[in-house]
């Protein structure tokens, strides 16, 4: 039995360089980390955005106007191609890993709901590490998940999880813009504080992904307010996994 389960999710702005390209050894880091933790008893899902820069990779840049469709183009060959990256990194760790692509349908009570937590908790069980994104290549745009943060979220309720890690390329919430001199990190965050006051509005590209720190603000709220104690923390830092599932001060924690 596992003694405790932990949801990551990696956001496009980590695992890329300033070329938007993916690099694997940031993945392998990642993933050394959450094999560590599992021969520490500690189950992990890891939510992995990343799909839809992979397939720009690959297709270059594509005639399709339309965005939408562009997007479930780009997702739809970079999926396989992210996983096959996920599926050789952990097996040189002796781990495996799933595929777990979903809509937000799959999260509304009811028969798709159950469905979903019996491939979670069968997954889990066998120490398979679940590796969840959305299904960008059926989700309608009108119900597509806000960004893989919401989805984060939905999955660590969905599993009962002990913590929520959203790692970003930013070391948390800063006081104010984290590249000015007297700015500081705010560590710890209760869910009735107003932060949002902090935080600037975000410019992203295409295929940059979607979520900026407003939406990990209300995110890691949300969850936070549902008892599930969610940092915000910077995916490049080394170990920054293991420091924050062993309890150092690192990021910015929000709890109840």
């Amino acid at each position: 039995m596992y003694d405790k389960r932990v949801v990551i999710k990696v956001g496009t702005n980590v695992m890329t360089n300033k070329d938007n390209r993916i690099v694997r050894p940031v993945l392998e880091h990642l993933v050394k980390q959450v094999a560590q933790l599992y021969e520490e008893n500690v189950m992990t899902v890891l939510v992995s955005s990343g799909s839809v820069i992979a397939g720009k990779e690959v297709l270059g840049e594509s005639t399709i106007s339309d965005k939408a469709m562009r997007r479930q183009v780009f997702s739809s060959i970079g999926q396989p191609r992210m996983m096959r990256l996920y599926y050789n990194i952990f097996h040189d760790y002796g781990m495996k890993c799933a595929q777990v692509l979903a809509t937000k349908r799959d999260f509304n009570p009811g028969d798709h709901r159950k469905n979903m937590v019996n491939c979670y908790e069968g997954l889990l069980s066998e120490g398979v590490v679940p590796i969840a994104n959305e299904d960008d290549a059926v989700s309608l745009t009108s119900s597509m998940f806000t960004d893989n943060d919401e989805l984060a979220s939905l999955v660590a309720e969905l599993i009962n999880a002990d913590l929520l890690i959203m790692l970003t390329d930013t070391d948390g919430l800063y006081d104010g813009h984290p590249e000015d001199e007297d700015t500081k990190l705010i560590q710890n965050v209760k869910v009735a504080e107003n932060v949002e006051k902090y935080v600037a509005e975000n410019r992203k590209g295409e295929a940059e992904g979607r979520g900026g720190m407003a939406s990990k603000l209300h995110i890691a709220k949300a969850t936070a307010k549902k008892n599930i104690p969610t940092f915000i923390a910077n995916g490049k830092n080394e170990n920054i996994i293991l420091d924050i599932v062993h309890g150092k001060s690192v990021g910015t924690k929000f709890t109840a």
